[in-house]
């Protein structure tokens, strides 16, 4: 009986699913069109798209509360507390409006500008989208005091056999037959509304690996609570993959992100370095016209002019610092790659500090002279926001905002607002202001000193220049492409490395004790501390905005220091300045830590042959390897030699394990997640305490403690 009733629901499949299929296969074949990739990211777009459309409800003035939570069994579920999914019938499709907007690839509320006038979605396929690539989706819709439920398993609308109590993708699924699967499951009460999404991303699509990352998950909802102020957005992670101070696992960990002061709280959040001025609000309005093609009363596409409204809100924020942080949002989506509205607010700031520094030229001694881009991104965190009903993005990922008519309207609001902030008589601004300035035109001075630097300067050994330090002992090769730069730390190690190097193409440059602390130093600190300046300086290539990594004098720098605790507070040291002031020789992949060895055992051969030497570079490697002596029956000579610096190898031994480059191994230093690496860097090296003394009780569990000299 069990058997015909599976054949009569197979027989029932007819050319409702089969369209639905056909619209969504192309998705499930070409997934990458899509959501750009099939591995972690890819599976964190999937999100972002569900995510979005309760963002978008938000957006328009319909809820205030987004609640996302990780499950154990690898779903997530989005609950929003907007007007919910409509549920009545489309008229064209004769589906309701549930079923259109999870199946039907480009269709939804964000055409026509009927339902939302700004939102993030405008393509019509981000829900049908993480359907199609879904082994399971469940939808429930909370309208007119209802509560209405479908289910989907890869695009196709049916139902789950979940009797056994629990709710998985592997329960068995009947197609639906009936006209519209939107089931009524409960009543809600009087006035509650929302839409809540549960799904499991499918195996067939994404990559084993593939995982939400909580972290990401987080920042994203961080930034756009501040874009939204007074939404409310918790995220819960119930996988269990987190420690606590005392190393236990967290079964359920939960975070609320709620702001009312906007992009302004957000600029402060962003920055960095002490301020030079407050945070400035741009506010402004514009209009444009663009020919879209629109549905008439008879179905046919119609080529109409629209006007379309754009909102411009801007917060901008100076500070002593030279790196520049701007973040762009169309719609609250955020627009990492720019466009046109970056593009309009980049040539307003350059022309209008232009204009003003050109008024206070002689105060200024500014010359003839101009300022550039550079000169006035130094220093800034800019937060720029755009809204506007269907903008043209560059592909569904929307990283780049194409609407032409953007950069007008934002360039024109900057101009007028910046242009009185600078004019301003308030003494508080005025005095901002004139700090500004003062601080563009410190910029292009430096730009332009550092270029007729690099115009002039050609590449000279120690012996032909006095005004390396004395104690770098230079390389004899002036190609940087062959040229190798130690750092090393301590005297000791110093005399050895001169007898171990190839002085060809290998220079060394001694640092005593630690540098400074470059990550809570200021720029002006920095650059009078002895050593810190002294390496810049050996590196030949400047500092900060004005580095140039093409003339940097070697083509690797290696960071040489003991293998013990203060080798490595010095090498992370080193990579701070590195990281803060000379950045690009990092993500060119040109900063390296050497690799030492920790011990050396000598294994008794016998019958006149020489003695093996074998070198470890960790704990774990010398315990193996002694057992491995020992089946093999072979005995070393006692006691085994430990490094505690490199002082205590001679040159033989230092240049055969870390300086020759056909034995040594090195450490390349990257920067795959430049924020990742700044936000470990604050963490370890920054001015505040308590986040750092929660990292070292959290990870105090997992320390072993044989790892430590004591």
């Amino acid at each position: 009986m069990a058997r015909k009733a599976t054949k009569d629901a197979e027989d029932a499949y007819d050319a409702r699913h089969l369209s639905v299929l056909s619209g969504l296969e192309a998705v499930r074949k070409r997934p990458g069109m899509y959501i750009g990739t099939t591995d972690t990211r890819g599976l964190m777009h999937c999100l972002w798209e569900i995510i979005d459309n309760s963002v978008d409800e938000a957006l328009g003035g319909y809820g205030t509360t987004i609640e996302v939570t990780l499950s154990k069994d690898g779903s997530v579920t989005v609950a929003d507390s907007g007007r919910g999914i409509p549920v009545d019938i489309e008229p064209r499709t004769g589906l309701t409006g549930v079923e259109v907007v999870m199946t039907k690839l480009h269709a939804g509320g964000k055409f026509g500008g009927g339902s939302y006038s700004a939102a993030g979605g405008l393509h019509g396929v981000g829900a049908s989208v993480v359907n199609a690539l879904s082994s399971r989706l469940d939808v429930e819709v909370t309208r007119g005091s209802k509560v209405h439920r479908m289910s989907f398993r890869r695009g196709e609308p049916g139902r789950f056999d979940d009797s056994s109590g629990t709710a998985s993708p592997d329960n068995p699924f009947t197609p639906f037959t009936e006209p519209t699967g939107l089931e009524i499951v409960g009543k809600a009460k009087r006035g509650a509304t929302g839409t809540r999404v549960r799904y499991w991303s499918d195996p067939q699509i994404f990559l084993p690996d593939a995982q939400f990352q909580y972290t990401e998950l987080a920042d994203r909802a961080r930034q756009t609570a501040f874009l939204i102020p007074g939404l409310g957005i918790t995220i819960t992670d119930e996988r269990g993959i987190v420690r606590d101070e005392a190393g236990e696992v967290i079964e359920t960990r939960t975070e609320e992100f709620r702001y009312e002061g906007g992009i302004s709280e957000f600029v402060d959040h962003l920055a960095v370095d002490p301020g030079l001025t407050d945070v400035w609000r741009f506010s402004g309005q514009g209009t444009f016209t663009e020919t879209v093609p629109v549905l008439d009363d008879d179905g046919r596409m119609v080529s109409t002019d629209v006007t379309r409204d754009v909102g411009v809100d801007v917060a901008v924020r100076w500070g002593s610092g030279f790196e520049t942080r701007v973040k762009s949002f169309v719609n609250i989506i955020a627009t990492p790659k720019g466009g046109t509205h970056v593009a309009g607010f980049e040539q307003a700031l350059l022309k209008t500090v232009r204009k003003a520094v050109d008024a206070n030229a002689r105060k200024l001694k500014v010359g003839k002279d101009k300022v550039e881009k550079d000169d006035v991104l130094a220093g800034l965190t800019a937060v720029v926001t755009v809204r506007l009903a269907e903008p043209q993005f560059e592909g569904q990922t929307k990283e780049v905002l194409g609407t032409a008519a953007v950069r007008r309207i934002v360039a024109q609001t900057i101009e007028r607002e910046l242009g009185a902030q600078l004019e301003s008589s308030a003494r508080q601004t005025k005095a901002q202001a004139g700090q500004l300035l003062e601080k563009v035109v410190s910029e292009m001075k430096a730009r332009i000193s550092a270029r007729t630097h690099r115009e002039n300067q050609r590449r000279k050994t120690a012996l032909e220049s006095s005004s390396l330090p004395a104690k770098l002992y230079d390389c004899r090769v002036s190609e940087p492409e062959s040229t190798e730069l130690f750092i090393v730390e301590g005297d000791s190690a110093m005399g050895t490395a001169k007898a171990a190097r190839d002085s060809e193409n290998q220079a060394l440059f001694p640092i005593r004790g630690k540098i400074l602390n470059v990550q809570k130093a200021s720029v002006a600190d920095m650059l009078a501390n002895t050593e810190c300046a002294a390496l810049i300086q050996v590196v030949g290539a400047g500092a900060g905005r004005s580095f140039d990594v093409d003339a940097a004098r070697y083509g690797k720098v290696i960071i040489m220091t003991d293998a013990d605790v203060d080798g490595a507070h010095i090498r992370t040291l080193l990579l701070t300045l590195f990281f803060r002031y000379m950045r690009p020789l990092v993500e060119a992949g040109r900063v390296f830590a050497a690799v030492p060895p920790l011990h050396r055992i000598e294994v008794v051969t016998g019958r006149g042959k020489p003695n093996e030497i074998v070198y470890t570079y960790a704990e774990a490697e010398l315990t193996a390897l002694l057992k491995r002596l020992e089946k093999q029956k072979k005995s070393y000579k006692e006691p085994i030699q430990r490094y505690k610096g490199l002082g205590e190898m001679d040159a033989d031994q230092l240049a055969e394990t870390t300086m020759d480059p056909s034995l040594r191994s090195l450490r390349r230093v990257t920067m795959a997640d430049v924020e990742a690496a700044e936000r470990t860097f604050a963490l370890l090296m920054g001015s505040e305490v308590a986040p750092r003394k929660e990292f070292i009780v959290a990870g105090a569990a997992e320390l072993d403690a044989q790892r430590i000299d004591a």
